[in-house]
């Protein structure tokens, strides 16, 4: 899958996207660096975010099998308990050559801190059991996720590829990104201003889906 991924939670039956009007929307995170990001990307559309922190939301279990599920559980919770639409966020880092891991378990391989020095010394670790030759293809996945508090949700998915380099390299960005190079470039996403990286990032493809649908 490159991305080309929209999900209604309708079953079967065509359903026409439902717009979003300007006024309050939850980011259904907890992440500071994912929340700062889907400000940055909501700025043009009149919508005034607001976190989960800033409302005291709990984080649900992702109890998920899918970036998709995950993002939906997430979204399903803010918008029941706010009151207002409600977006959320599941992504992650998908390694080739390890299966596709870390993959929906990308935070947990940080432990209980999710600490992700730690998560990308395990990646790196792995690939190193796996042998010298392992490739170092690797993807990043994301899938937003709008809904209502009526329950009706959208879902739409982004990737973008890329290989991974160590040591890490960069102090910006979160998560994996100090260690992923996004196509054919060289600087890795830790490397670029939020300007690049919003513009090529797993996140803003999946974004560019939502607007086109949604906004």
């Amino acid at each position: 899958m490159r991305g080309d991924f929209c999900h209604t939670g309708q079953g079967d039956r065509p359903v026409s996207h439902r717009k979003l009007t300007p006024g309050k929307l939850v980011i259904a995170s907890h992440n500071q660096g994912k929340v700062r990001e889907i400000r940055e990307l909501l700025g043009p559309y009149g919508i005034e975010p607001v976190s989960a922190a800033e409302l005291d939301l709990p984080e649900p279990d992702e109890t998920g099998t899918t970036f998709a599920a995950n993002a939906e559980l997430k979204a399903r919770a803010a918008a029941d308990l706010s009151g207002l639409p409600a977006l959320a966020d599941d992504s992650g880092l998908c390694v080739e050559a390890l299966g596709g891991e870390p993959g929906i378990f990308s935070a947990r391989w940080g432990g209980p801190e999710k600490d992700f020095g730690l998560a990308m010394r395990l990646v790196n670790d792995n690939l190193a059991k796996v042998g010298p030759e392992a490739s170092r293809d690797a993807h990043f996945v994301c899938a937003l996720s709008l809904c209502w508090p009526d329950g009706h949700i959208e879902t739409f998915e982004g990737r973008v590829d890329g290989t991974l380099v160590w040591p890490p390299r960069g102090d910006k960005g979160h998560g994996y990104d100090p260690m992923f190079v996004p196509g054919e470039g060289k600087l890795t996403f830790a490397e670029m201003d939020d300007a690049t990286k919003n513009t090529i990032s797993h996140r803003a493809d999946a974004f560019r889906k939502l607007v086109a649908a949604l906004l």
